[in-house]
C-alpha cells in the first residue's frame, strides 16, 4: 500500500543530499546512496535536479572526487542550542524501534545538526555520543524482546493513527485464531520493546500488539475519536485495568536482595514488601540475611511459574502451594534429565 505520494518523498530526500554535503563535505555517489537508502542512478538524477533548482553542487572527478557544495552555502534553517540539539539527538539514539521511522529519524538527525549555529554541529555530535538510552542488551548481555512487526502493517496503522482513519485489521488471539476488526485508532504506544495500539472498537476501549496484527489496510471512512488526546492517561488507564485482570495470580515469596530488581521489574503489582527477618515464623537461616517477603502479583499462573524460576535459588514461594509444587516437579524433573549418562541417550 502507497502511503505518500512520491512528490513529498523526493522533495524530503532532495534535502536531506543538501544537509549530507553541508555536514560532511565531499561525498561519492555510492555513499549518498547508502545514506538515503536509493540507487546510485537516483542520487545522480537528484544532483542533477538539484543544480537545475540553482542549488550550487559541483562534481569533483578522480580517485578522491565526489559532490560537495561551494563554500559558504546555507540553507534557511532555523538554529538550535547546543543543548536542545543534544537533547534531541540522545533522545534519538533508540530510534531505530519508533514505529518503523528509522529512515524519517536519519533525515530528521541530519536538519537538527544543520541548524545548530556556526561551528556547533560537530560539538553537538560528539555530546549525543556521550548518551545511550535503552541499549539492546544490559550489563549481563542479556538481549531485549524486541517485537517483529511486519513493515506493511506497521505503515498502515501509523498511517491510520495519523490521518485519523478507521483501521481494518486481522489479529491472532492467544488461541492462535485470527478474527478481522475494524476498529479507531487513537495512538501508538512502545514500551520496552513492544508496539501497542490504542483503540476504540463499537464504543468499547481495545489495546492492540502490534506484533499479533497479521495484515491491516487503512478505510476511507473517518474514525470516531476526540479531537485531543491525553495518550500518557489513557496508557496508564489502560494499564491498570490490565494490572486488575480475572486471570491474575497472587504470590507471596522470599526473594535475594540483588535479585529484587529483577523480580519488581516483572511483577504486575506489588502488593506488600518487608524484610524477611521482621515476619514472626519466617525463621532467616543462614544466608538469607536482607532477603525481602513479598506479595506480588503475575498476569496469569503461566507468567508466575516463569518469573520465579528464573530466579533460581534466590527466590523461594510461600504461598500458593500449587505454585511451590509446580516449581518443585520441574526442578526435579530437570535433575533428573541431566543426572543421565550422555553415553545412554
Amino acid at each position: 500500500m502507497t502511503i505518500y505520494n512520491d512528490v513529498p518523498v523526493r522533495a524530503d530526500r532532495l534535502v536531506s543530499l543538501v544537509l549530507l554535503l553541508r555536514q560532511r563535505g565531499r561525498m561519492t555517489a555510492p555513499e549518498l546512496a547508502a545514506e538515503l537508502e536509493v540507487s546510485v542512478r537516483t542520487v545522480m538524477r537528484d544532483v542533477e535536479s538539484l543544480s537545475t533548482a540553482g542549488v550550487p553542487v559541483y562534481a569533483e572527478r578522480g580517485r578522491h572526487g565526489g559532490f560537495a557544495l561551494l563554500p559558504g552555502f546555507r540553507t534557511e534553517l532555523t538554529g538550535l542550542t547546543d543543548d536542545e540539539a543534544t537533547a534531541l539527538l540522545a533522545a534519538t539514539s533508540r530510534g531505530g524501534h519508533l514505529f518503523g521511522l528509522h529512515t524519517e529519524l536519519g533525515s530528521a538527525v541530519r536538519k537538527v545538526l544543520d541548524a545548530v549555529p556556526g561551528t556547533g554541529a560537530q560539538r553537538v555530535s560528539a555530546a549525543a555520543r556521550r548518551f545511550l538510552v535503552e541499549p539492546d542488551t544490559d550489563l549481563l548481555a542479556r538481549r531485549q524482546a524486541l517485537d517483529e512487526v511486519a513493515p506493511a502493517v506497521l505503515a498502515a496503522v501509523r498511517e491510520a493513527v495519523v490521518s485519523g482513519r478507521r483501521l481494518r485489521l486481522d489479529h491472532v488471539g492467544a488461541d492462535g485464531v485470527t478474527s478481522t476488526r475494524t476498529v479507531d485508532p487513537i495512538g501508538l504506544v512502545t514500551s520496552r520493546g513492544r508496539h501497542y495500539l490504542l483503540a476504540r472498537r463499537s464504543g468499547e476501549d481495545r489495546t492492540y500488539r502490534l506484533s499479533r496484527i497479521s495484515s491491516a489496510d487503512v478505510l476511507p471512512e473517518e474514525a470516531v475519536r476526540d479531537d485531543d488526546v491525553d495518550l500518557a492517561a489513557l496508557w496508564r488507564e489502560r494499564s491498570a485495568r490490565f494490572r486488575a485482570g480475572e486471570q491474575q495470580v497472587r504470590v507471596r515469596l522470599s526473594v535475594a536482595p540483588a535479585r529484587l530488581a529483577e523480580l519488581l521489574a516483572t511483577a504486575v503489582s506489588v502488593l506488600g514488601d518487608e524484610p524477611l527477618e521482621e515476619v514472626a515464623g519466617a525463621g532467616v537461616g543462614a544466608g538469607r540475611e536482607g532477603w525481602r517477603l513479598l506479595d506480588v502479583t503475575f498476569q496469569d499462573d503461566r507468567h508466575a511459574r516463569w518469573a520465579v524460576w528464573t530466579l533460581g535459588l534466590d527466590a523461594e514461594v510461600l504461598d500458593p502451594p500449587w505454585l511451590r509444587e509446580q516449581l518443585r516437579e520441574r526442578a526435579l524433573a530437570l535433575a533428573v534429565h541431566y543426572a543421565r549418562d550422555l553415553e545412554t541417550r
